[in-house]
């Protein structure tokens, strides 16, 4: 089946942009809900089977490499069912592998659920910023910040969850249960809506060349940005709630704080994204982004205490906020055409970085070095700073929807 939908199909569907975000935004938002619904219930989940560290640190290494092959899948969804479809079908899933990680009776099942897990979360993500990439030429400006300000929303939700059914004393069943009620409440909510279409003729998508070794080296910049914004997120995301517990004493109702301070932090960075990359360009804002996220790392590493801890990891989601979304729409726009396969690529840094930063916390953490598991990526940052020149490169989308040749501007959107 042909990635481009056909006139007749488009016809199916209402013609909205408004609509097309809508829908987006609900699927960012799932993706927060159900990553920090996994990572802020580990220490539960870990002493309610009575897993080993190891394993749990094999666990979260495990679904970054499955979240890594589920993008795959995905990509291979979305060219024969559409991002839509395909976005509504790794919901679904993902709400079922929340319930079954709740409910799980042993080892086995957890492993199976977890691995499910990153599958279907994968999958929605390749389709989330698939569909992202399209609804943003259609908009023709920076949307991307405050689509993945719905992700960070939904992280702060789930994570107040979590500390809420700890207070309370719920089983982790009936608090991810809870969770995978909410995904599915998002998932039946979402439509499906076609976009404009900015092609001028079926010759466009034909012409397309293609995806070969020069667009691997075009993507080195983004994609190493990437991949350090991965390492943080993933020691923040998915170690954050154990280096409380274990580390700094904190308790189980108090442990999540940290990775909802950090996603709340991200909420401000990427509602204001779009502004501020309009306002002092993108050069400017990956620049201060890193500074601050290495600023912030340093000091959560040397927290004396949990509220100390919670304050650094808030500064770390200011920072490490608005680099992901400008990666993405940075690479996305490389070639508007094949976005799909661009973003999926893109997305191999992104899984390496967080398998990196996911396994190396977690062995240091198991080891009772926690502290060096965030001053490690604070050096990481700085780095950073080099690659910020090359965001430059890319023109503006209402700029360069003038300017780029015809199979630049085929709208490559099927409608799911």
């Amino acid at each position: 089946m042909s990635f481009h939908a056909p006139p007749r199909a488009r016809a199916m569907h209402p013609v909205s942009k408004t609509g097309a975000r809508r829908g987006a935004t609900l699927a960012f938002a799932v993706q927060g809900v159900s990553v920090a619904a996994v990572y802020t219930t580990i220490p539960a989940v870990t002493e309610h089977l009575k897993l080993a560290p190891l394993l749990t640190t094999s666990l979260m290494v495990a679904v970054a490499l499955m979240a890594g092959g589920g993008s795959f899948l995905g990509l291979a969804a979305i060219r024969r069912a559409g991002p839509v479809a395909t976005m509504r079908g790794a919901m679904l899933t993902t709400a079922a592998t929340l319930v079954l990680i709740g409910w799980a009776p042993n080892e086995a099942t957890v492993i199976c659920a977890y691995i499910l897990f990153g599958l279907a979360v994968g999958a929605l993500d390749v389709g989330a910023n698939t569909r992202a990439a399209a609804i943003e030429r259609a908009y023709g400006r920076s949307i991307f910040g405050s689509l993945y300000t719905a992700w960070s929303v939904g992280g702060v939700v789930a994570a107040l969850l979590t500390a809420g059914a700890a207070r309370l004393e719920w089983p982790i069943a009936a608090g991810l249960s809870v969770q995978a009620g909410i995904v599915l409440l998002l998932a039946l909510c979402m439509r499906t809506h076609a976009l404009p279409s900015f092609s001028a003729g079926p010759s466009d998508t034909t012409a397309q060349p293609p995806l070969g070794r020069r667009l691997w080296i075009r993507l080195i910049p983004f994609g190493l940005v990437l991949l350090v914004v991965s390492v943080v997120d993933s020691t923040v995301s998915a170690w954050s709630a154990v280096y409380l517990h274990q580390t700094l004493a904190a308790s189980l109702t108090v442990a999540p704080l940290a990775y909802a301070a950090y996603q709340a932090d991200t909420v401000a960075g990427r509602a204001a994204t779009d502004r501020l990359v309009q306002r002092f360009g993108a050069v400017a804002v990956v620049r201060t982004a890193a500074l601050l996220v290495a600023a912030a790392l340093a000091g959560m590493a040397a927290a004396p205490s949990w509220p100390f801890a919670v304050l650094a990891a808030g500064a770390v989601g200011l920072g490490a906020s608005v680099l992901a979304p400008l990666c993405l729409a940075s690479a996305a726009r490389l070639r508007p055409a094949a976005s799909e396969a661009v973003l999926a690529r893109l997305n191999l840094f992104n899984y390496i970085g967080v398998i990196v930063g996911g396994a190396v916390s977690g062995l240091l953490g198991s080891t009772g070095q926690f502290r060096l598991a965030y001053a490690a990526p604070a050096a990481l940052a700085v780095l950073l700073l080099a690659a910020a020149r090359h965001f430059t490169q890319q023109l503006p989308v209402s700029a360069g929807a003038a300017r780029v040749p015809p199979l630049d501007r085929a709208d490559p959107q099927p409608l799911g």
